[in-house]
């Protein structure tokens, strides 16, 4: 007998559509004549220093389980990379959790707070995993939208509006994936205050902190007044050290929450690996100096391609971090899906449709710049011919 799986997959697994990056990207897979814009993935190989971290790892023959809260060395090493870059400082045998990627942490993060029907609030244009991680979490997932005139930073205003009684957690991601917006101080002071007012939890996503351009520090809403206390900075190693395919992320909050996170972390995941630890280790003590170098390559690469953007008629703001840009593209009549797959089917050049991440981005194009110069000139020449054909 056939079994009928129709009705027996999870509700709330079975109502969540596929990533609109990855169904997108199962049209480029095989294509050799494709010039990417799309993953954002580093186009840098891990630092040597990293890699070799690892490798002596291996040799040594560190090959077995750790902590389920990680090695207490990288635990200590976080903290200490922690409270120098973000200025928050947490106890590293209570207060703070290795995992597999930022992704993992949201995870545990969400299981470990939500009970169903807790909303969670996040800005959106966002990055494609934070509604679907609140549905599977049986958490309800409600959209901020945000918009080209603020430079897709959210408005404490409509945060504020926003809020139910049923609301529990706000999500941040700042600087953001697909827009780059950065978060001024002054906002970030007033979405503070307001969570403090509403007694909110925040988990904010914090991976490409490094990759801001603007010559202003990074400022994590954990670091200001009265905020550590109700807020879980999430962190990891791939976006600033390159390090995508370790699969490591850290998470460090209060102990009651970190504490139930392990609990999730310990029957799930166990540990991270043991290798990709004693690697960040590395990158954590000695990877500044090779972030620097390939945060200016993309600096030089996003000024680039604005300018470029902007000269073809594709309106686009100038984001203040993460290596993405998100141009305008309403005026050519087209959907975001719709122009994003004539472009790639005529012009073999693959971006994202805004839509991908949330619908607050219809009329953008997600473009990364995480690839080679050449790559990105071409494909400007490219889309530069494509605007062309629909003038």
């Amino acid at each position: 007998m056939i079994m009928n799986w129709q009705n027996k997959i999870a509700e709330q697994v079975s109502s969540i559509p596929r990533s609109g990056i990855r169904e997108f990207f199962d049209l480029v897979t095989g294509r050799t004549d494709i010039i990417s814009l799309g993953v954002g993935e580093p186009d840098f190989v891990t630092p040597w220093n990293i890699r070799e971290a690892a490798i002596y790892s291996l040799e040594k023959g560190h090959t077995s389980y750790t902590s389920n809260y990680g090695l207490e060395s990288l635990r200590r090493s976080i903290v200490k990379y922690v409270d120098g870059f973000f200025h928050v400082n947490y106890d590293p045998l209570r207060e703070v959790l290795v995992t597999v990627g930022v992704s993992e942490a949201i995870d545990l993060a969400l299981r470990a707070i939500l009970n169903p029907g807790d909303e969670v609030l996040y800005h959106e244009p966002c990055y494609v995993s934070y509604a679907p991680s609140v549905n599977m979490a049986y958490g309800v997932a409600t959209a901020v939208p945000t918009s080209k005139r603020d430079l897709f930073a959210l408005n404490p205003e409509l945060l504020e509006a926003s809020i139910t009684p049923r609301t529990k957690v706000l999500m941040l991601n700042f600087p953001t994936n697909p827009t780059g917006a950065v978060a001024p101080v002054e906002t970030l002071q007033e979405i503070a205050r307001i969570c403090i007012r509403h007694d909110l939890i925040v988990l904010t996503d914090e991976i490409y902190s490094e990759l801001r351009y603007d010559g202003k520090p990074h400022v994590s809403i954990a670091s200001l007044p009265g905020m550590k206390e109700r807020t879980l900075l999430l962190h990891g190693f791939s976006k600033a050290f390159a390090m995508t395919g370790f699969r490591l992320g850290y998470a460090c909050g209060p102990e009651p929450l970190i504490s139930a996170m392990m609990k999730i972390h310990q029957y799930s995941m166990l540990c991270a690996p043991i290798t990709s630890q004693e690697a960040a280790i590395e990158a954590l003590e000695n990877g500044t100096s090779a972030m620097l170098k390939m945060r200016e390559s993309y600096r030089q690469r996003r000024d680039y391609l604005v300018k470029r953007l902007n000269e073809i008629g594709m309106d686009c703001h100038l984001p203040g971090g993460a290596f993405y840009v998100f141009p305008d593209i309403s005026r050519f009549g087209l959907t975001s899906k719709e122009f994003a797959t004539r472009l790639l089917m005529e012009k073999q050049v693959a971006a994202v449709p805004g839509t991908a991440f949330g619908a607050s981005g219809e009329g953008f194009l997600r473009c990364c710049y995480a690839t080679a110069f050449d790559q990105i000139k071409e494909a400007c020449n490219r889309m530069e011919h494509f605007v062309e054909t629909l003038s």
